[in-house]
């Protein structure tokens, strides 16, 4: 599937495919927050915009255009402004977006992110069609508190996902004993997983030595034998975007 970004002409766009890697994950105690999975997973699904400049920004908690203000680093040319009001910083996107018919773009704060005083808006866009641009938004969520976007920093996440999809889906609600098999496998999971905390304060023991379960990373059954998933993954390999020859 082809994603374009077709960038406005007299404009450049900072794009790159989003990486696992997190600062505050960095900084976790032995570097431990990568052993979710799930986690990064979701960080490198898909790709991130950043700024091209630098910025500080605060809101007085009023309702009007002027209720944010912007102010960019020495030389630099803002990046982003108050359009909306209501508390909220808007990024204007500088291209538009194409994918193959039947395509939307979900954009998106940078996951898994978290940025103190401000909050990332979401979005769902048909861009196989529209020749619209559209806008990257954050909402402040106390006012008077200063935020700093640098130079360099993501400030959105774009996905494509298929239209419809989610609509195609057909929800149920059902208890666990309803799916002997299922059930059994969770119950043996859950029992391994108890044995395995409480191994892990023993000294020498093995749990110490392996330091987590890793049954999910490793795509394995609670006994230990292949889950049979041949795409399993542990690791998103997306592609950047290429330059025009």
């Amino acid at each position: 599937m082809k994603l374009t970004a077709y960038v406005t002409d007299g404009h450049t766009i900072d794009i790159r495919p989003a990486p696992a890697e997190r600062p505050w994950m960095d900084e976790t105690e032995n570097r431990h927050a990568y052993r979710c999975l799930p986690l990064t997973m979701a960080n490198a699904h898909g790709w991130e915009i950043h700024c091209t400049a630098g910025f500080s920004a605060i809101w007085n908690g009023g309702r009007g255009l002027d209720a944010v203000t912007v102010t960019p680093d020495v030389d630099a040319l803002p990046v982003a402004m108050s359009h909306f009001g209501f508390g909220v910083l808007t990024f204007h996107m500088p291209c538009l977006f194409r994918t193959e018919a039947g395509f939307d773009l979900m954009v998106c704060g940078p996951i898994n992110r978290p940025k103190d005083s401000i909050a990332p808006l979401s979005g769902l866009i048909e861009i196989d069609w529209s020749p619209y641009t559209f806008t990257m938004n954050w909402r402040f969520t106390r006012p008077w508190s200063a935020v700093r976007f640098q130079k360099g920093e993501p400030f959105c996440h774009i996905m494509p996902v298929r239209r419809g999809e989610i609509e195609a889906v057909e929800p149920e609600l059902r208890v666990l004993s309803d799916n002997p098999e299922l059930k059994q496998k969770h119950d043996a999971w859950s029992e391994s997983r108890n044995r395995f905390n409480a191994e892990l304060k023993q000294p020498g023991s093995e749990a110490q030595a392996e330091k987590w379960q890793k049954l999910y990373h490793r795509g394995v059954e609670p006994d230990g034998t292949p889950a049979g998933i041949a795409d399993h993954h542990t690791r998103l390999k997306v592609k950047p975007f290429k330059k025009p020859a």
